[in-house]
């Protein structure tokens, strides 16, 4: 045997061992890919999730701003009903602290036609 068969059949050996090499990997990567059990499936759910989470999230921004400008024209509309409220407290003060005056003309009729 001369060098160059020795080396021949290193080389043969080699290939041979990374064939076996790439089949071991080929069956990982077919196990790894596997929808059902493998990473594959596992990053079909988390795609599957991420989706129904940003659906979620979604709906949930809606309902706050929603609810937020409802929130607004209810503090709004309180408001308003507050200074209604304060103007006519102001108003029944302002009543209240006029000078009493003689009662109207129409008044005394009144009292005169009920005292005969």
């Amino acid at each position: 045997m001369t060098m160059d068969h020795i080396l021949q059949a290193m080389l043969l050996i080699a290939c041979v061992g990374l064939a076996f090499f790439c089949v071991t990997l080929t069956r990982r990567l077919r196990k790894l890919n596997d929808l059902e059990s493998g990473l594959g499936g596992a990053i079909a759910i988390m795609a599957a999730e991420v989706d129904r989470l940003e659906r979620a999230i979604r709906a949930a921004r809606d309902e706050a701003t929603s609810a937020s400008e409802l929130l607004a024209d209810e503090i709004e509309t309180a408001r308003r009903e507050r200074a209604i409220w304060d103007l006519r407290q102001r108003i029944g003060l302002a009543a209240d602290a006029a000078p009493k005056s003689t009662p109207s003309r129409r008044l005394r009729k009144r009292a005169e036609v009920a005292d005969v």
